[in-house]
């Protein structure tokens, strides 16, 4: 079997995540203690005990959906299964950054408070309510493309992630967005769907989070990861640090192109994807992109035990 580690990205956080690995692995919960004593607050006091709102909030979402993915990394190690035994690492979204620290790119406090800015950065870039996403099911990609051209109008419209043959969702300014979702389904979409975001990711009304993130991003080491990383706006495998900077500040503006990084790295011989850190989203993603390639979800104590007995 040749494995891929994958790392979640935004939507997959829920309150309580990452907590019984900290209780069962002291490697997790000192990710948590690492990462609260970056930020200078109680992160973790959030993540376990919070408010699912706040928790949501994108500036502490995205430091929160690290931790859990590198605790989960940390219990694996804990049980001799090291980031070297994966033939890339690749995150959706914000979990590139992610991905970055599990392969030793990027330290896990730098992580946390550029994930932090990152947050922050992206959800000041436009005013709330004046952007919006919505995912567009059963349109491919070229469809949706054509969709967003039609409902921009003078306004930003694009195609922002391309999630999996089924779903590709758009981004841009409220109006435009809203239009795209009449228009998809007028063009046979089979749902349209706004999504609960607070800001429209990966679209050029993100530029101003852009810039900010290109500041943060060069007064950072930045080492070779361990293992290749496939980059979200690439679709393919990159290793020289000063690229990986470059394409962490293209991100905050390009596509995810999720379905071709899946297609690429089967392409290499991947035939298992372990998902880390909360939720399951991505294995539900990469299972309609390539049936042939298994997915599994290592986010709890018992997904870890169940993923080193599949080795042994």
């Amino acid at each position: 079997m040749t494995r891929a580690f994958v790392f979640p990205g935004q939507g997959a956080q829920t309150i309580g995540m990452g907590k019984a690995l900290a209780e069962a692995y002291p490697a997790a919960q000192a990710v948590f203690d690492e990462v609260d004593d970056a930020l200078g607050e109680k992160l973790s006091h959030l993540i376990w005990e919070g408010d699912i709102a706040d928790l949501t909030l994108t500036q502490n979402a995205q430091p929160a959906l690290m931790a859990t993915s590198l605790a989960a990394l940390r219990a694996l190690e804990a049980e001799g299964v090291s980031v070297t035994d994966a033939a890339f690492v690749a995150g959706h979204s914000l979990g590139e950054y992610s991905a970055l620290a599990a392969a030793g790119a990027l330290s896990v406090a730098d992580t946390a408070r550029l994930l932090r800015k990152r947050g922050q950065a992206m959800q000041s870039a436009v005013p709330v309510g004046e952007g919006a996403m919505a995912a567009i099911l059963g349109l491919d990609l070229e469809g949706v493309r054509a969709v967003a051209e039609e409902a921009a109008q003078g306004d930003v419209c694009q195609a922002a992630n391309d999630n999996d043959p089924t779903q590709v969702v758009v981004s841009g300014a409220k109006a435009a967005v809203e239009r795209a979702a009449e228009i998809a389904k007028e063009k046979g979409a089979k749902r349209a769907i706004l999504l609960p975001v607070s800001a429209p990711f990966h679209c050029a009304l993100m530029q101003p989070a852009a810039d900010v993130m290109a500041e943060a991003l060069a007064a950072v080491e930045i080492k070779a990861p361990a293992v290749p990383l496939v980059a979200n706006v690439r679709a393919e495998a990159v290793s020289d640090p000063d690229l990986i900077r470059q394409l962490l500040v293209e991100q905050v503006t390009g596509s995810v192109r999720w379905r071709e990084s899946v297609q690429y790295m089967a392409a290499q011989g991947v035939t298992e994807t372990w998902e880390i850190g909360a939720g399951k989203a991505l294995s539900g993603m990469v299972r309609k992109i390539n049936r042939d390639i298994v997915g599994k979800a290592v986010g709890t104590p018992d997904d870890v035990q169940k993923a080193i007995g599949a080795e042994s």
